[in-house]
């Protein structure tokens, strides 16, 4: 690529200013006149007293240091801000210092090297003589290396060469060596020219050319442009050629090769024409790309913006409402908006509430285009465009120093009463209302600002915020049911016609089927898999047949013999949820115990992939555990279809299994059905954890097993109870959780999970341990030196998990005990999915003769009491034949 160079002392006509703000990077020598509002990024050299934080945060896309600078003062800043420029040891021309250091230390520190080299040297280092013999060019070996150090969405490390010397050593010949290489070439814009102002100097057009390698595999050597506007919407595709291209960067306008009429400036007769906004090449170098701004009536000869059709989303909406800011009727809604400021700030300020309320994703993602409509009204009320908030934005995201993020005063509802957090976190963590942890004030972390937990001191709280802490996510249970009752009667109503249209509705499968029947055909699997799956099936049957109760016979008087004894339910539906990860797990905890207890039929649900298979890992697992169906669908509907069944889905009459809010829901309906005849194993809630730790806890341990939980979704519980730790053991806790946390493919998951979670700071064990028990875990989690010993003093937990080397993520694989439990503090009253989840008990009673004579007053004096003859009866009946 063509990058201009420019200098202070440099008098540049405006003609050529404006062309060389239509390329993608512009570099200042002197980061003061760099221009940081334009629309390329600008790039600058900085000097040893220049303030390096301060000029990329005012919006300078890259800084410039001397590779002999002290690096320590940029090295703070993320890389791909940092270019490090090089030079030759001398003017050798077989010199390769200057490439050598590059390729080692530079390419590893910065997100662009800038090699100074002279003319020979250039013509050395891009020397493709005997490539076959000796391999590509010093320069083009350097590029290479770089495309494996890419940088996030930046791309690779990039290689730019300058001229050092005269500034008029550059040519056509010497742009294209370096740009046939993949590096760019950074030209002082004093050798470059646009128009008319061209006599002897580089006109930009064919500079740019040059410099990026550009080329046509079309006969007539035009060059293909995609044409995009400020949003990058594509609205068509035209030709270039090196005439045209002069052309457009001389005038600032849309200018094109038409192939039948030659130069071809847009709009010029129609009206429609474009302001040239930018010009880049693409990564093969065989295609432009414009992005301009197009006046009406649009792009296409159709009288439409766009060739493709008209525009949608947020670019439809910024050319209605600029339409209607001129052609509102008077009296129209619209038109009042535009002319009553007072009322477009009230409905800003209503739709932003109801957003900052909203739950549900849909729901969300209604009341945002409500808020993004009026928006959008008062921006085009002040003559702001949607670029013009794209710019912005882009400018934003160019901070370095970003603000601590707190609300206005006024923003958060007041706390019940002032609580002080403990310090040092309290520092990043907002006021709230300690009325609910589920709190509007609580918001997810932006990126780049700090994964932390909300923090608080037992001694601090009244005991009404004591027990807010001990509130999970609020739920409007009524909302779900009315969501999901539609749904239940579909498939009651319409069975496998409805399962498939919902299934293909909420997971985009297209099916024939809805159920496939035993035996599977199970695809292979990588060995370290399917030996994971064998060991983690072996450790968890092993747990659950020792769970398998014997029989039990007692004499409760002479004659009187009184037995339990287990059968298994006949017929069980494990549901195994989809969704954001897969979860083979699910099947192995629901399946196997469910096997152990001898169930005859095993239906395993679960969503299908969009193509309407099964995830291989869960159908291994079904095979394993001996499941006689698998149901190809979940949520709502895979629940009802298993507890009423239909044409193809065997109806159950147990439904065992974790989901989301509408499974739970569906559960719930389906139970309290007398139709359906189906039990449930519980009620479920969102994930969660609660972690103890003490001073001889490991703060990498403590953020790791957090962590774990809060990755399964936005409103998993994180709880960490602190016991006796200081200001320094909580920040390294902190910085474990905020680092882990970054590193997590599911880091935007986890952003909006931890800051609903909090850390509660208690003086003893004992005051972690009731309030634990309170709070009833799904997963609890002692971490000190002496966890057995409290093992007795817990009351309420779904599952333990003792000591510093017993990770929640065992218990969720391949220890043997069950990871579907309790949740939302349920563990006070349900355990955990277990063998006895399978089974039912009976009770037998045997009496001899003697055993009846025995017994037989004490039946009929009770049965007199309740006034039920009937009863009494039976027993006499059989005592005047003994």
């Amino acid at each position: 690529m063509l990058v201009p160079k420019i200098s202070p002392s440099q008098t540049l006509g405006p003609a050529l200013r404006r062309a060389l703000g239509l390329l993608p990077t512009v570099l200042y020598t002197d980061a003061s006149e760099a221009n940081v509002d334009g629309e390329p990024a600008a790039w600058a050299q900085v000097s040893a007293s220049d303030d390096v934080q301060a000029l990329l945060n005012s919006g300078l896309a890259v800084a410039v240091v001397g590779a002999d600078d002290d690096l320590a003062r940029v090295g703070g800043f993320d890389r791909a801000r940092l270019a490090l420029r090089y030079a030759s040891a001398s003017e050798d021309v077989s010199d390769p210092s200057a490439i050598t250091r590059a390729a080692t230390v530079g390419i590893n520190h910065a997100g662009a090297v800038i090699l100074d080299l002279t003319a020979q040297q250039i013509a050395a280092a891009t020397d493709s003589a005997g490539v076959e013999a000796q391999g590509p060019s010093p320069l083009a070996a350097l590029v290479r290396a770089t495309e494996r150090q890419v940088i996030g969405a930046n791309g690779p490390v990039r290689v730019l060469v300058e001229l050092s010397g005269s500034a008029e050593g550059w040519t056509l010949g010497l742009l294209s060596r370096v740009g046939s290489t993949g590096a760019s070439a950074v030209v002082d814009a004093r050798v470059l020219g646009v128009g008319d102002d061209c006599a002897g100097r580089l006109e930009l057009g064919a500079a740019l050319v040059a410099a990026c390698g550009l080329s046509s595999d079309r006969t007539d050597g035009l060059v293909t442009t995609v044409v995009v506007d400020e949003q990058r919407t594509c609205l068509g595709v035209a030709y270039s050629n090196g005439a045209s291209l002069a052309a457009a960067l001389a005038s600032g306008d849309g200018v094109y090769w038409s192939r039948k009429r030659g130069l071809w400036h847009k709009g010029l007769t129609s009206g429609a024409t474009q302001a040239l906004v930018g010009v880049s090449v693409d990564c093969d170098a065989d295609a432009l790309c414009f992005r301009v701004r197009q006046q009406s009536p649009g792009f296409c000869h159709r009288q439409t913006s766009s060739c493709f059709g008209p525009a949608a989303g947020l670019t439809r909406l910024a050319q209605t409402v600029a339409d209607r800011r001129v052609n509102a009727p008077e009296g129209s809604y619209t038109r009042r908006l535009f002319d009553d400021a007072a009322l477009l700030r009230a409905k800003i300020v209503e739709e932003a509430g109801e957003l900052a309320d909203a739950t549900d994703p849909a729901d969300v993602a209604f009341e945002a285009a409500d808020l993004l409509y009026f928006a959008m009204v008062k921006c085009a009320a002040h003559g702001v465009s949607l670029a013009d908030i794209e710019r912005s934005l882009d400018r934003k995201h160019l901070k370095v120093v970003r603000r601590p993020g707190d609300a206005k005063p006024g923003a958060i509802p007041a706390p019940v009463a002032p609580v002080a957090p403990v310090a040092p976190i309290a520092a990043v963590i907002p006021e709230v209302s300690r009325t609910s942890i589920q709190n509007a004030g609580i918001r997810a972390a932006l990126p780049g600002e700090k994964i932390a937990l909300r923090v608080y001191s037992a001694d601090e709280l009244s005991e009404s915020e004591r027990d807010a802490l001990l509130q999970r996510p609020l739920v409007d249970s009524q909302e779900i049911m009315r969501r999901v009752r539609p749904i239940v009667d579909a498939v009651r109503a319409r069975g496998d016609a409805a399962v498939l249209e919902l299934t293909a509705k909420f997971d985009g499968a297209q099916m024939d089927s809805v159920v496939v029947r035993a035996p599977f055909n199970v695809p292979e699997l990588p060995d370290a898999v399917r030996a994971a799956i064998d060991q983690a099936y072996a450790n968890v049957r092993c747990f659950h047949a020792a769970q398998l109760p014997a029989d039990s016979a007692v004499e409760t008087m002479p004659g009187v013999t009184c037995r339990r004894f287990s059968r298994a339910i006949e017929r069980v539906g494990l549901y195994v949820p989809g969704g954001t990860a897969v979860l083979p797990s699910s099947a192995l905890m629901l399946g196997v115990p469910a096997q152990v207890a001898g169930c005859r039929e095993i239906v395993l649900a679960t969503p299908p992939r969009p193509d309407g298979s099964i995830v291989p890992e869960v159908l291994y697992v079904a095979h394993k555990v001996g499941a006689t169906a698998i149901v190809k669908a979940g949520g709502a509907q895979a629940i009802a279809a298993m507890a009423y069944g239909t044409e193809s889905v065997p109806k159950v009459d147990k439904i065992c299994g974790p989901g989301n809010q509408y499974v739970t829901a569906a559960k719930m309906l389906a139970q309290n059905d007398s139709d359906a005849m189906v039990a449930i194993d519980m009620p479920a809630g969102p994930s969660e954890i609660l972690v103890v730790a003490d001073a001889t806890s490991n703060p990498a341990y403590v953020a790791s097993d957090l962590l774990s939980q809060a990755e399964h979704g936005p409103d998993s519980q994180a709880v960490l109870l602190a016991v006796g730790l200081s200001a320094a053991q909580m920040a390294a806790i902190e910085r474990e959780i905020d680092t882990q946390a970054a590193r997590l493919p599911r880091v935007d998951i986890v952003r909006q999970s931890v800051p609903k979670g909090f850390c509660l700071c208690v003086p003893s064990m004992a005051d972690a341990l009731a309030f634990s028990n309170a709070y009833a875990p799904e997963h609890l989690i002692l971490q000190t030196d002496s966890a057995s010993d409290y093992v007795k003093d817990i009351v309420n937990a779904g599952s333990v998990f003792v000591g510093h080397y017993s990770p929640e993520s065992c218990g969720d694989y391949a220890s043997g005990t069950n990871h579907t439990l309790p949740t939302y503090g349920y563990s006070k009253m349900y355990s955990g999915v277990n063998t006895a989840t399978f089974l039912k008990h009976i009770t037998s009673q045997e009496l001899t003769r003697d055993g009846l004579a025995n017994i037989a007053q004490t039946v009929m004096t009770l049965a007199e009491v309740e006034e039920l003859e009937a009863h009494r009866n039976a027993v006499a009946i059989r005592l005047k034949d003994l």
